[in-house]
């Protein structure tokens, strides 16, 4: 069952996000997992003339690619986010949109070799709206890669989340969990080829691995 998110809500919710994240000094970098230097980089989406990444958040990830010289463009639901992501990476030729993802692909017509998520909108907009939009904007030989926690055993579907700790305004969003194999069948369902999702281990034992996700068109 579809759950109610309020974007307007989840834009002020983000707002606030960029505006303790965001870190001018902070320099380009791709990882996948939630720990520096740890997993794979940019090689998962292979060798992309043109990529979007969506949730793009801080904008270092695609501050990356397009020093590799690859045409990166991000979207973001924070127009706050955006605003400091398009004057911080303005040199390096990344360029950001500010949108509601599901509204932002459907308006869409700009194809993409590469479409990613670093615990971007991927977790936080509903697959079943997303993977089929996300699908259209993807030319031959398109790769779909995104990243994010594993879901908690026992604990899948759409996930409340408030913002910080339990005091404070109530600014809330969803997120979604499913295990590996639902992951796969969700795109494969939404007309991928094909998909392969695996959790990475932790660089310590005991400690939150990362779910990465990559399917092809």
């Amino acid at each position: 069952m579809p759950v109610p998110h309020d974007i307007a809500a989840e834009t002020e919710l983000w707002d606030t996000f960029a505006e303790s994240a965001f870190e001018p000094d902070a320099a380009p970098v791709f990882c996948w997992t939630q720990y520096a230097g740890h997993g794979p980089g940019p090689e998962v989406l292979g060798s992309p003339a043109r990529v979007l990444e969506i949730g793009c958040g801080t904008g270092r990830a695609l501050a990356h690619l397009a020093q590799r010289g690859i045409e990166a463009q991000g979207v973001d639901l924070s127009p706050v986010m955006v605003k400091k992501t398009s004057e911080r990476w303005a040199d390096t030729g990344a360029s950001f949109a500010c949108g509601e993802v599901i509204e932002w692909l459907a308006a869409c017509t700009d194809t993409y070799d590469a479409v990613y998520s670093i615990f971007g909108a991927a977790w936080f907009a509903d697959p079943g709206r997303l993977f089929p939009l996300v699908r259209e904007r993807l030319g031959p030989g398109g790769v779909f890669v995104f990243s994010q926690p594993p879901a908690i055993p026992g604990a899948y579907g759409p996930q409340g989340m408030y913002k910080g700790g339990f005091a404070g305004k109530a600014m809330y969003t969803y997120r979604y969990s499913y295990r590996p194999a639902v992951w796969e069948r969700l795109l494969t369902g939404a007309g991928f080829l094909a998909a392969e999702a695996v959790v990475i281990e932790p660089p310590k034992a005991g400690h939150i691995g990362t779910l990465l996700v990559r399917a092809e068109v």
